[in-house]
């Protein structure tokens, strides 16, 4: 064995040094993980401090303004009947999300296939879109006989033009190089529409269904303060009503805690869908290192 040999043995291997501008990104990285669940929750956490203390210091009136805790009493204390009335608002909402996803998207794609249908029935989308549904609910209840149908109309009337908007302009946003590429190759109208439109406006309709879910919501609500209680049961919007005329303001705000909540779980689990539909191939949703 040489000598060379013998000190490229001894001599201490360097171990590879960590880049330090892409040590300071993985470090930014983790900051803004921890970052975006902690900051809410501080927040919160300090939202719900001041509120205890503005109640306590000024001593207000429970019946007013009621401190967070009674709030919490009144949630857990009712919980059997604000679960009951959060199953029908649930029910509601999500039937008519359903409804609103099958005749947006149905719609939207007519109205790609026939230039003569979107001309001719997409203002009348628009004047419903633009229409406070407060003030149509009360026709609607008029001439429908079961409120359950009825409370079905009003959430779906504000749920549909997103999905309709969202997927009409992205069934027209493909490509127009892709579009030439498939009448070269002699693709049928089906063919296009299955291969390409509809993969190349997923994102629109996805972005749609993320808002028509809070609208839905919105809907069923006030669906319920127009109709009653009479033949479907008592939903959140009534439990409101409820607790205001009765001056149970704990309640009223335990109500309107969970209205809340479901409108964060529906937002959540239709992005959670958006991204597990997305991640994989549309940059809205690809994560990059940089």
């Amino acid at each position: 064995m040489s000598v060379t040999d013998l000190n490229n043995q001894s001599a201490p291997t360097k171990a590879p040094t960590v880049d330090a501008e892409e040590a300071r990104r993985a470090r930014s990285r983790r900051i803004e993980k921890t970052a975006r669940w902690l900051l809410p929750l501080l927040v919160m956490a300090l939202m719900i401090w001041v509120w205890d203390r503005i109640v306590v210091w000024n001593e207000i009136p429970h019946f007013i303004l009621p401190s967070p805790g009674r709030v919490w009493g009144s949630l857990t204390g009712d919980w059997a009947i604000l679960w009951d009335s959060a199953l029908l608002t649930g029910r509601i909402t999500l039937m008519a999300l359903a409804i609103a996803v099958i005749g947006g998207a149905g719609l939207a794609i007519l109205f790609n296939q026939n230039k003569m249908v979107e001309l001719s029935l997409y203002p009348y989308a628009v004047i419903l879109q633009v229409t406070p549904v407060v003030a149509i609910a009360p026709l609607i209840f008029i001439y429908v006989e079961s409120k359950t149908v009825g409370m079905l109309l009003c959430a779906w009337l504000v749920a549909f033009f997103p999905v309709l908007s969202s997927t009409t302009l992205g069934l027209n946003s493909v490509d127009h190089n892709l579009r030439d590429l498939f009448r070269i190759y002699g693709a049928t109208r089906w063919q296009r529409l299955w291969m390409l439109q509809l993969p190349s406006a997923l994102p629109y309709f996805l972005g749609g269904l993320k808002i028509a879910g809070g609208l839905s919501l919105i809907g069923a609500v006030v669906a319920e303060l127009v109709a009653g209680t009479g033949g479907v049961g008592t939903g959140l919007a009534f439990r409101i009503q409820e607790a205001g005329y009765r001056l149970n303001i704990a309640r009223m705000f335990a109500a309107l805690a969970i209205v809340a909540a479901m409108g964060v779980f529906i937002f959540a689990a239709l992005s959670l869908l958006s991204h597990m539909l997305l991640r994989k191939w549309h940059e809205s949703a690809i994560k990059r290192e940089y």
